[in-house]
């Protein structure tokens, strides 16, 4: 079963997920130039957002039997609302990809949680 966790749905010539996945993030830090943390709005421009789109819509054109290139996604990305949108579905996929450790895995740095030891008394405070 998929964990769809980590999926921005955005609405361009069609509903698409947009997921930034291990390979994705890797090419937009080579991309960019810059770690995910360091980068900002300002330092993006139209190229690179079609690129990072690239980027993130493969998995779904995949799923759909498509096959994506740069060229293709300036037409795409035309759909959208805004570029306002474009940028805010971008970060809020990236946020996603980049988001705390779930589940049973445990966080970086943070020490495992330690189990209290039952006491003998009655349970009453004095």
């Amino acid at each position: 079963m998929s964990n769809n966790n980590d999926v921005v749905i955005i609405e361009l010539d069609r509903p698409r997920e947009l997921r930034f996945g291990h390979k994705a993030l890797k090419r937009i830090q080579a991309l960019m130039g810059k770690s995910m943390e360091e980068m900002s709005e300002e330092d993006i421009d139209f190229g690179q957002i079609e690129e990072i789109f690239l980027y993130g819509l493969q998995r779904d054109a995949r799923e759909h039997g498509e096959t994506l290139t740069l060229d293709m996604m300036e037409d795409i990305l035309d759909f959208a609302v805004s570029e306002a949108y474009l940028i805010m579905k971008m970060y809020e996929a990236m946020n996603k990809a980049m988001g705390s450790v779930g589940g049973n895995a445990q966080a970086v740095g943070k020490p495992p949680a330690t189990r209290k030891t039952a006491s003998r008394g009655t349970g009453k405070s004095r």
